[in-house]
């Protein structure tokens, strides 16, 4: 998988510029050399809930790009946020307007047109929640291995996260980026790269500290070697906490609190609309790689993934294949006393070399 390069440079940005300007960096954490301790000095740099920030808003533009890597539709994402339990995030491009407000725990949505992709989720998760749970770093459920990667004509350390399934746990040896591998930069933790499974990577550049939180400038989203999405930050500027943007249209939607719903692989195949078959993998085939893929998905109100974990699988470039696909399937609404709820199911991916 090629990764695009990096370029490199910090900045910080000043709570009282607020995107007026910008100056070298001011002395930052220092990288820790254990991997636990890498995620740890990097989570409150990334914590985008934190009390201590002051109420801002971010608007990023974004190209979603076809198959063939050509240029496709053009839209925007912003953030919203006044505290942690009010904040809202809009997402606009031909054919498509959503907004979610969150307001002291009530939750309300307004969506014209399409549903949103996956890939448009991805942008979001990307800047605001990059970094893997704190559950999901448990010592006894993940290994680490550490070794650094060059972008480019720069080198990063990088931490992939291995989980101990049967067919990995024992073994020793495994090609950096075939699990959730997160590259930082070479003396603070910075986040400036993620990829996995042989599929998708994400690139962060031009990274600067707003208030204290990394927020990178640039990110290209890509599938394999193909580039999928590339975005940019337009504005950073502070707002108000009594901003009309915090304040739900008169048309949104109250969403229900219900819990998610769970629901067996065979109600969830019921309701598929469209189903994208993956294609394998070349090295796959050439190592006789087979047999299924376990992933955990949530489905959302829109019938669309909202995310994606792998449970078990052969090879990682087995587990990419079937992530990829699967990030495109559609269903018909799941309905729980007549309204639409999120649910979470099972999928299991099959891969036979048989003819």
């Amino acid at each position: 998988m090629r990764l695009y390069s990096i370029s490199y440079g910090l900045f910080l940005l000043t709570a009282s510029a607020f995107g007026q300007s910008t100056q070298q960096v001011a002395p930052l954490p220092p990288l820790p050399k254990e991997p636990q301790e890498i995620f740890a000095a990097a989570r409150p740099l990334y914590d985008f809930s934190a009390p201590t920030l002051k109420p801002w808003h971010f608007k990023v533009s974004y190209q979603l790009y076809d198959d063939s890597g050509k240029p496709a539709d053009k839209g925007t994402y912003e953030y919203w946020w006044a505290t942690p339990g009010t904040y809202r995030s809009s997402w606009t491009r031909p054919g498509l307007s959503q907004t979610d407000w969150h307001v002291e725990g009530k939750h309300f949505h307004l969506a014209v047109g399409q549903p949103l992709t996956f890939l448009e989720r991805k942008l979001r998760s990307a800047i605001l929640t990059p970094l893997p749970k704190p559950e999901d770093l448990d010592p006894e459920k993940v290994r680490f291995d550490k070794e650094e990667q060059k972008f480019g004509s720069v080198k990063l350390p990088c931490v992939m996260v291995v989980p101990k399934m049967h067919l990995h746990a024992h073994v020793e040896q495994i090609a950096l980026g075939e699990f959730p591998t997160y590259c930082f930069g070479p003396d603070h933790p910075v986040l400036r790269a993620y990829y996995a499974f042989g599929a998708t990577s994400v690139i962060y550049n031009r990274v600067v500290l707003v208030q204290g939180v990394y927020l990178p400038k640039e990110i290209r989203i890509q599938d394999g070697d193909r580039l999928v999405l590339s975005a940019a930050v337009e504005t950073i500027e502070r707002l108000s906490p009594s901003a009309p943007e915090l304040i739900p249209a008169k048309e949104a939607q109250s969403v229900p609190s219900t819990s998610r719903v769970e629901v067996t692989s065979a109600v969830a195949q019921g309701q598929l609309l469209k189903k994208v078959t993956p294609r394998y993998p070349e090295q796959a085939k050439i190592d006789h790689d087979q047999g299924t893929v376990v992933l955990q998905a949530i489905i959302g109100t829109d019938g669309r993934i909202h995310d994606l974990s792998v449970e078990e699988g052969p090879s990682a470039s087995l587990v990419g294949a079937a992530m990829w696909a699967v990030s495109q399937w559609e269903y018909k609404p799941f309905l729980f006393k007549g309204k639409p709820v999120e649910v979470h199911t099972t999928i299991n991916m099959v891969f036979n070399l048989a003819p």
